[in-house]
């Protein structure tokens, strides 16, 4: 299936709030197998909606409207929906019912304005909406499907969750396909492509693979549709096999963190950083995950070499001799990380993101990464990109990958 996703709300294209509603509401079609062809973004006009529910009708299946659903007389969602699906307005006892057990015990009356949320279309599944007071609407037209939503996004991620994918799935189930999703990291899209010439050669029909390259990895995507979804686990399996000597994971997510966390709490053992380059980053994706402090101790962002030398007892010799981005730098940032917070194991990070500041020695890119252990401390030189946001991000997926594979390996 093929989708479209509409977004209205004149408050976007003025740019005072950001569209996240369109990048959650692809990527749960993603995960189903549908793919996303257009998204458009429309200001609260009738005019402008229909014009964008024609266009998208012509090339997708399914169409999701996201916002114009208050009950101001600016929110014209569902007033154009209704004249465009041919099916007037009408007052739904049951969604009053909702409204009621939803704002009486806190508001002690339902307004005028809020009881008008309770006229809806008549020819449409009505979605309940247990976070707010904007029903959700379903319309299914010559084998097409259009799903209302609101615009507030905890409320469309709620209806989404909840009652659109749920019913979709029913609904569409033979029209729907299935992946696997595995992360790769470490290796240039075009030579993981160069490598998997082989097994793309032998995929069977209705079987494909795609790469998605991202700052840090690549993401290979199995798809199976049709009479092949029986195959899909079987050619999942010989990539495996193509993949091997390669650091990879498999799942939604790349886990890279995930298997960090559930190492080092397994192990009992403690980590720390001490960043430059990656400024807080690596601190940042440890942190993000519930449960890091059954591990990660601390960090230390040192960007300036005085905070190097004061804090983590960095030589000024070496800083001067060497300079900040040097092997002998990015060791003593690991040792004196591990050694200010006691941790088992520290990593460092100390390059030039870019996109200045590199010279003909140490361009754009360069990074050191160090590492310091039980077994004592070591550094790696690396040469990334010229892009500040892919350097840092590369930097910080190896810096962890350099750890796990490290502590893996300790016994």
């Amino acid at each position: 299936m093929k989708a479209a996703i509409i977004t209205i709300g004149d408050e976007i294209l003025l740019g005072q709030i950001t569209d996240t509603n369109s990048r959650f509401i692809a990527r749960e079609l993603a995960a189903l197998g549908v793919e996303t062809i257009e998204m458009f973004t429309v200001a609260d006009e009738q005019a402008a909606i229909v014009r964008a529910l024609d266009t998208a009708f012509l090339r997708a299946d399914l169409l999701f409207i996201t916002g114009g659903l208050g009950p101001t007389k600016d929110d014209l969602t569902k007033k154009t929906l209704a004249e465009y699906f041919h099916t007037p307005l009408v007052f739904n006892p049951q969604v009053y019912a909702w409204l009621e057990e939803m704002l009486l015990p806190r508001r002690g009356e339902v307004n005028a304005y809020n009881k008008s949320q309770a006229v809806l279309p008549q020819d449409c599944t009505i979605l309940r909406n247990r976070k707010g007071t904007a029903s959700g609407m379903w319309f299914e037209k010559d084998g097409r499907i259009a799903v209302s939503l609101p615009g507030v996004p905890f409320e469309m991620e709620h209806l989404m969750t909840e009652e659109v994918l749920p019913l979709l799935r029913k609904k569409c189930a033979e029209k729907l396909l299935a992946y696997r999703l595995l992360h790769v990291f470490n290796i240039p899209e075009a030579e993981l492509a160069m490598r998997l010439q082989a097994f793309e050669e032998q995929l069977p029909a209705g079987v494909g693979l795609a790469y998605l390259p991202s700052v840090d990895e690549v993401k290979l995507r199995v798809t199976a549709k049709g009479s092949a979804l029986p195959l899909l686990d079987g050619q999942t399996e010989k990539l495996k096999t193509c993949l091997q000597g390669l650091h990879f994971t498999e799942g939604e997510t790349s886990g890279l963190v995930e298997r960090l966390a559930a190492v080092f709490t397994q192990k009992k053992l403690t980590l720390a950083s001490a960043e430059s380059c990656t400024g807080g980053n690596i601190a940042h994706w440890i942190t993000a995950l519930p449960g890091a402090s059954n591990y990660y101790l601390g960090g230390v962002v040192s960007y300036a070499n005085q905070v190097k030398a004061g804090v983590l007892g960095v030589s000024t010799d070496d800083l001067k001799t060497h300079g900040a981005v040097s092997e002998p730098v990015a060791k003593q940032m690991a040792a004196g990380a591990r050694r200010v917070t006691g941790a088992d194991w520290a990593v460092s990070t100390t390059g030039i993101a870019g996109p200045g500041g590199g010279t003909p020695e140490k361009p754009v890119g360069t990074v050191w990464i160090g590492l310091a252990g039980p077994h004592g401390v070591e550094a790696r030189k690396f040469l990334f990109s010229s892009t500040r946001e892919r350097n840092i991000g590369k930097a910080s997926a190896q810096a962890l990958e350099w750890v796990l594979s490290a502590v893996l390996k300790t016994k």
